[in-house]
């Protein structure tokens, strides 16, 4: 594996690997990365079998791609992330704020066996070697690391998950289960689309001055009856304000709409696409240190 040393977005928090056939692209926060405590990754649209408007790395099961293709694309990403295919356990994401804590059991839901609980956009977990995967095509991807109780989140956030501030409701449930610190927790905000891109009606503007006040650059005014939302901010806004340390929160600064030759963007290519997944799990072993 290697690592791109240019693309078509500039950024110092993230960073693109690629392996050497070129089977396989993703990108990574070397803040996470350097813990030495998890295996990451984002997905982008290169490197896998997927054909027409699914070119090529289409993770998503139900865009009406073969899953055979999709299911050959997942082995190539876990390869690449260094992460076992059977071990993952999918979200069933419908733009709630609900967090579910996984464990052992829930290896292969989504995927290699039936779920057994809807409507979850977040996962949470301390079980090393589960990899928590969710799903987008802009919206926007969390990921939490406890360093100190060594656990997991990974939480999917459109514009419904981050007005109902679902970056909060994780860190209130890694809390709750694990006793989770969140001025210990390293939290990242990944690729996804930017508020230069991300336009919406008065109604949607309305609900979020109503959470997050007005000036502050959430939001602000577009063409004639429509307005630009950055779904960055109000998500930094939000861990900020739930305990996160500056120094902690890592933003990608990449725009899934600005690169649509790495990225799905369904604000681009509607329902004619694939899906992108991030991905994140606790490693099995830890500096030589099996986990606890």
């Amino acid at each position: 594996m290697k690592d791109r040393d240019s693309f078509s977005f500039a950024s110092d928090s993230v960073r693109m690997r690629q392996d050497g056939s070129g089977s396989a692209a993703y990108l990574y926060f070397p803040v996470l990365e350097e813990s030495g405590l998890v295996r990451h990754g984002f997905s982008t649209r290169l490197g896998g079998v997927s054909k027409g408007c699914f070119s090529s790395m289409n993770l998503g099961l139900s865009r009406g791609d073969s899953r055979e293709n999709v299911l050959e694309n997942f082995r190539r990403i876990c390869g690449a992330l260094g992460v076992s295919p059977e071990q993952m356990v999918f979200s069933h994401q419908t733009h709630t704020t609900n967090v579910r804590r996984v464990d052992a059991a829930d290896a292969g839901k989504g995927i290699w066996r039936p779920r057994t609980d809807s409507d979850v956009d977040g996962m949470i977990t301390d079980v090393p070697g589960l990899v928590l995967v969710t799903f987008y095509a802009d919206c926007v991807p969390l990921y939490f690391l406890d360093p100190v109780h060594r656990a997991i989140g990974l939480s999917h956030s459109g514009w419904r998950g981050t007005v109902g501030r679902i970056g909060r409701n994780t860190l209130e449930a890694m809390h709750a289960a694990y006793g989770t610190d969140p001025g210990d927790v390293i939290a990242c905000i990944g690729p996804s689309i930017c508020g230069n891109c991300y336009e919406v009606g008065p109604e949607v503007a309305v609900r979020f001055m109503e959470q997050f006040g007005d000036g502050n650059g959430i939001v602000t005014p577009g063409r004639e009856g429509h307005f630009q939302l950055d779904l960055w901010k109000a998500n930094a806004q939000i861990l900020l304000e739930a305990g996160i340390v500056p120094e902690h929160l890592c933003l990608a600064n990449v725009c899934t709409r600005c690169n649509p030759d790495v990225f799905y963007s369904h604000r681009i290519m509607g329902n004619a696409r694939g899906s992108l997944a991030a991905f994140l799990s606790l490693r099995e072993e830890v500096r030589g240190l099996e986990l606890r």
